[in-house]
């Protein structure tokens, strides 16, 4: 067990961490995610905890705290009409299979691996985020018939190999199918339910044969998992709030230049 002294700077970092993906979230539309899965792997590694299934931890630990955080936003985002629920009822049950098995796929795989598809994927996001422009379209309405069920499966699928919520998926893949970016934005905190909820109790009962930090259960740590939920709840509704006061665009593109290093040494650490 490590000493106190080594713990609180950790637990410091992981307060800030969490505040900063609660803003995020509501802000950005990115999902909280995409930052807490790093700071879990470089958290965890810093404590002597690197395992064979280490970057699994860090995703199953994310997105339990995405069934909070995501219900949270619905119901805020609900309360102003933004959610569209036709949306979520026919893209649902492929999100939820998707992401079932993404769990699946992701406990059979070494960290390094999943660390490199984070990382790739990671880099994916922000390319997008950094060069995409609000008048790209796919198409002018939301995608119908069997290609629900070629899209949905996969938003569910990756979310949970990245362990995160519906945003950094989602809202590109509404947007570009003209769906307004706030509407996209709320409806996306759906998908991060759909994502999050069925795949975070399947890796709580998934066994794990690795070294784990202490209080894990299946593969969620439950203190990263209460440090960082104690403060996504208090600052996501400034985030939300920001979003509607301010051009987020500046602060994405800058969001993104960090999210693409970030990915770039997660990659360097899985490739060496």
């Amino acid at each position: 067990m490590p000493e106190i002294s080594a713990l609180a700077p950790l637990v410091l970092f992981l307060l800030l961490v969490g505040a900063g993906a609660g803003v995020l979230a509501g802000l950005l539309g990115v999902g909280g995610g995409i930052v807490l899965v790093p700071a879990f792997f470089y958290v965890f590694a810093a404590l002597g905890y690197e395992s064979a299934q280490l970057m699994q931890i860090c995703v199953a630990t994310s997105l339990a705290t995405i069934v909070v955080t995501s219900l949270r936003s619905v119901r805020s985002h609900a309360r102003r009409g933004a959610v569209d629920g036709e949306t979520l009822r026919r893209w649902g049950p492929g999100i939820a299979v998707g992401a079932l098995v993404g769990v699946l796929v992701a406990t059979r795989l070494r960290s390094d691996t999943l660390t490199a598809i984070f990382a790739v994927l990671a880099l994916v996001v922000s390319a997008y985020m950094g060069f995409s422009r609000a008048h790209w379209r796919l198409a002018e309405r939301m995608p119908e018939g069997w290609r629900v069920w070629l899209y949905s499966p996969a938003t569910g699928f990756l979310s949970v190999l990245m362990g995160i919520g519906g945003g950094s998926f989602g809202v590109p893949l509404m947007t570009l199918h003209g769906v307004p970016i706030h509407r996209a934005v709320a409806t996306a905190a759906g998908f991060g339910m759909l994502i999050a909820a069925p795949s975070a109790a399947l890796f709580l009962l998934m066994p794990v044969d690795a070294v784990r930090p202490p209080f894990t259960v299946g593969y969620v740590n439950l203190p990263a998992f209460a440090v960082v939920i104690a403060m996504t709840l208090l600052t996501a509704p400034l985030g939300a709030k920001l979003a509607h006061a301010m051009d987020p665009a500046p602060l994405k593109r800058v969001f993104a230049a960090f999210l693409f290093l970030v990915a770039l040494n997660m990659l360097r650490r899985a490739l060496l």
